[in-house]
């Protein structure tokens, strides 16, 4: 006998795999679960064996079904419409999803500018103010060279956070 699962010519040469060149069945992608579903199944026959203290029986046998048969139909086929990028999947996520990330992107590209337009004009409308100086290094240079790094790191952060919070507004939108 061989020992693997091939069948050999008498010269010893395996034979190829005769589904060698077929394509495989599409088998449907598991759907992801919201949550599993619980259900009681029959204890187990249980052995002829003296009666032990209750602290050491065996646990009741449960069933975990992982399937919420309440799930609406309209869920799943927006989510397979944005998983095959189908025409419809591409419109709902370029009039939902893109146009209020631009929108975010676009209201604190506003505040940056605004922010940093306004410098010029505070020191040309108050001159005395570019003359201060703390700590012998000069306010002007302190706002100009110091102060945006942190303002950006904070705006970038809140740009991040609005961004992720649309992101799960869009993908609850989906959802339900």
């Amino acid at each position: 006998m061989t020992d693997d699962f091939y069948e050999r010519r008498a010269n010893g040469v395996r034979e190829p795999d005769p589904t060698l060149g077929r394509r495989a069945r599409q088998r449907p992608l598991p759907q992801p679960m919201d949550r599993a579903v619980v259900e009681s199944l029959p204890p187990a026959p249980e052995p002829e064996k003296p009666a032990k203290p209750e602290h050491h029986a065996k646990p009741k046998r449960e069933r975990v079904i992982l399937a919420d048969p309440r799930r609406g139909a309209g869920t799943l086929r927006a989510r397979v419409e944005l998983e095959e990028q189908t025409s419809w999947g591409k419109l709902l996520v370029r009039d939902h999803l893109v146009k209020v990330q631009l929108r975010t992107a676009l209201l604190l590209t506003l505040l940056v500018v605004v922010v940093f337009g306004s410098l010029p004009v505070l020191f040309y409308l108050v001159p005395g103010f570019s003359r201060l100086s703390v700590v012998g290094i000069p306010v002007a240079w302190l706002i100009l060279g110091v102060l945006p790094f942190p303002f950006l790191f904070g705006v970038g952060i809140w740009y991040n956070r609005l961004a992720e919070r649309n992101e799960r507004a869009f993908v609850d939108m989906i959802e339900n």
